[in-house]
């Protein structure tokens, strides 16, 4: 199943419920929309809570399109789209824009890669003594190498969730001790390239909901929103853990294009993206003051995100002062 790099405005996410972390105040309308590309495993969020939020705070209109990151970004550059901001997972996406479309990024949030399963499927209740601490996790990997077994990821060329996945097993090896024969068979080979195993981030947990997978890999969060079983991982393999750096950037992974990708925590990242001028600019950069915002980022938490002490990297100076203004509260 291959992953599509194509854009499509995205309204709806199946199976999942809005959360708001408080109620507020609708502001007149302002003239200007914000016009967002974030990663696919933002859809729900962002199209359900933050954009809704935002709107209710603000005033501006809001409008969102989604795919995998790195694919977002090689629209952005090739001018496909023209967005007035980029929300990523991870700053690599972002810094492919760069220094054309912008010099700075802010982080704010992360969340973890974890496994979700079929609740019904012929494995679940494996799945659901390995969830209970009643089978080793190491278990785990073994049950997804199964002859038969139906797993779904998203590509790791072009979406760092697809990357995380594979590093995630990569560090099961060195963290965990789960053979590396099992690591290669789970992912039917390296990991990387065309495989039946890779689906879009945006239509991957559809296809598990459909009950067409075993499992699937996920952000917690995208697990919380949507209501799905997961196994947790602990954080010496999960990515979430900034203060993991060290021990993620052990796990590398080469590319189709040849390029080798470390591991890396995973991070929501978020820029404004130099094009768009008068009221529309002023609405990109009101969206992004409000992501980072506490009343932004509460909305996050509720969804399932771990919040982050807000930092920047790139030149502070090109951050907007109307942004800037906001992270130094």
């Amino acid at each position: 199943m291959a992953s599509a790099c194509s854009f499509a405005i995205l309204v709806a996410a199946a199976a999942a419920t809005p959360v708001s972390a408080s109620t507020t105040t609708t502001h007149p309308s302002q003239s200007g929309t914000a016009d967002v590309a974030y990663a696919g495993s933002l859809l729900t969020v962002n199209e359900h809570s933050v954009g809704p939020a935002f709107r209710s705070a603000t005033g501006y209109t809001y409008t969102g399109r989604g795919a995998e990151s790195l694919a977002v970004a090689q629209e952005i550059v090739a001018g496909t789209i023209t967005p007035g901001v980029f929300e990523s997972v991870g700053g690599t996406p972002i810094q492919q824009i760069e220094p054309k479309y912008t010099t700075w990024y802010a982080s704010f949030a992360s969340s973890p890669i974890v496994v979700t399963y079929n609740p019904t499927g012929k494995y679940a209740a494996k799945f659901k003594a390995i969830a209970a601490g009643k089978a080793r996790l190491s278990s785990l990997f073994a049950l997804m190498a199964t002859p038969g077994f139906q797993l779904g990821r998203t590509d790791p060329d072009t979406d760092p969730q697809g990357r995380a996945f594979v590093l995630m097993t990569q560090l099961a090896h060195k963290e965990l001790g789960v053979p590396s024969a099992t690591i290669t068979t789970l992912l039917g080979g390296s990991g990387v390239g065309s495989s039946p195993q890779i689906f879009s981030e945006t239509s991957l947990l559809a296809h598990l909901e459909a009950g067409q997978l075993d499992a699937a890999s996920a952000y917690r969060s995208q697990a919380i929103q949507q209501h799905l079983p997961y196994i947790s991982l602990p954080d010496s393999i999960n990515l979430g853990n900034p203060a993991k750096a060290s021990t993620y950037k052990a796990a590398h992974l080469t590319l189709s294009s040849g390029k080798v990708a470390a591991g890396s925590p995973l991070v929501l990242t978020i820029t404004t993206v130099h094009g768009p001028t008068g009221a529309d600019q002023k609405a990109d950069e009101a969206f992004v003051r409000f992501v980072l915002s506490s009343e932004g980022r509460a909305v996050y938490k509720a969804n399932g995100y771990a919040l982050l002490p807000v930092k920047v990297t790139g030149k502070v100076s090109s951050v907007p002062s109307t942004i800037r203004s906001e992270i130094s509260r």
